[in-house]
């Protein structure tokens, strides 16, 4: 349902076009032949402009630009027949809140616009941003690390905002920042409209209201997720700068902002590990692991990482490798916070593509990472 106070305008140059859409909206929706049309016919109320295909290119778009500049009050959801990156980088440029493909149907378009519709109504020109925690407080930043594949690393990252949006009563973001071969969507079977590559795209113009817009939902638990780049040529395009900037916004309006990372110490991880309030270290229960682990450390601590900073995850802890916790703490010289043991369930979770601590809740990794995530989670900040 549209936010009351909210109107709903379609626009495109052919009426076929615009009757299908506005049809698809219902009977709030009001139809104009382009982007002028509706300009002159504003007067101050909040806006949806669901933008038909003719005003993806040329002059339409600027005048979505100027729309959009000039009426703050006016949000628009851009459909187009081609979906390329120049596109995206052009309609966020513009101040475009979402890009769809089209033709679309119509539980999808109605969903779009419902978001965006929403976001505009909780939003004034002064006033708080919708989703904001309201309070002044900065959401927590955790950013998980690993210094070798295969630890477990992306799989904890899921889970454990997985079972932070279980007990906060803020949103919960989890972002994937292992540019050139993130899973996370994948693990949370997720098939994103947008990627972090839009956000960068967007970078002069983001904000929160934005920002949120180009975040998936993971219904199942409502972690908001910003996926990795589809391609790993995309990658080259993200600087440090950008991520940091994309989680200091994140934190503006959620409780928690889970990073996944690549195992390499590159510039975007060590700009995230600066500026995160946690770095959960990922370690697994093998020599090579606990080497790279070491090493990690030593570099982290040349860094001046406060050692308060670091919370060392043992995963695999009950492996029969004739390696003793005790001996791994005292080689690494950090205690372990917490101890993931062994199990098949985790790999079956993966392939399902359903969280752990969601299809095996009462299982002892789930415990685990349960117990892990409350520590992060104030009594005064709990469902």
């Amino acid at each position: 349902m549209i936010p009351a106070g909210v109107a709903v305008a379609v626009v495109d140059a052919d009426q076929s076009v615009r009757n299908r859409l506005a049809m698809q909206l219902g009977e709030a929706a009001t139809t104009f032949g382009s982007v002028g049309e509706l300009s002159s016919r504003l007067i101050g109320h909040p806006v949806v402009a669901v933008l038909g295909p003719s005003c993806a290119y040329g002059s339409e778009l600027s005048a979505v630009e100027e729309l959009v500049r000039t009426h703050r009050e006016v949000a628009g959801v851009l459909l187009s027949e081609e979906l390329s990156t120049a596109l995206l980088q052009q309609a966020f440029r513009a101040g475009v809140r979402d890009v769809l493909g089209a033709p679309i149907d119509t539980a999808q378009l109605v969903a779009a616009v419902q978001r965006v519709a929403e976001s505009l109504a909780a939003s004034t020109p002064t006033g708080p941003i919708a989703g904001t925690l309201g309070d002044g407080e900065l959401g927590r930043v955790m950013t998980v690390f690993s210094t070798k594949g295969g630890a477990g690393k992306s799989v904890l990252a899921v889970n454990l905002a997985v079972s932070l949006a279980q007990k906060s009563a803020k949103p919960v973001v989890l972002v994937d920042a292992n540019l050139q071969f993130g899973d996370i969507a994948v693990m949370l079977k997720l098939a994103p409209q947008h990627t972090i590559v839009d956000a960068v795209s967007a970078i002069d113009k983001l904000d929160a209201q934005l920002l949120q817009s180009l975040l998936s939902v993971h219904e199942s638990s409502g972690v908001l997720v910003l996926p990795a780049p589809l391609e790993p040529q995309y990658a080259d395009q993200i600087s440090a700068e950008d991520v940091v900037r994309i989680i200091d916004i994140l934190k503006s309006f959620a409780g928690h902002v889970i990073v996944d990372t690549h195992t390499y110490l590159g510039e975007v991880v060590l700009g995230l590990i600066e500026n995160s309030d946690d770095v959960v270290l990922v370690a697994g229960m093998d020599i090579p692991n606990i080497k790279n682990v070491k090493i990690g450390l030593h570099a982290l601590r040349l860094l001046n990482v406060p050692p308060e900073k670091l919370h060392l995850v043992l995963n695999r802890a009950n492996s029969k490798v004739k390696l003793e916790v005790a001996e791994v703490e005292k080689t690494l010289g950090i205690k372990a916070e917490s101890l993931v043991p062994s199990d098949v369930v985790v790999p079956q979770s993966v392939n399902k593509g359903t969280p752990v601590v969601l299809a095996a809740p009462k299982s002892g990794v789930s415990k685990a990472i349960d117990e892990f995530a409350g520590r992060f989670v104030p009594a005064d900040a709990r469902r």
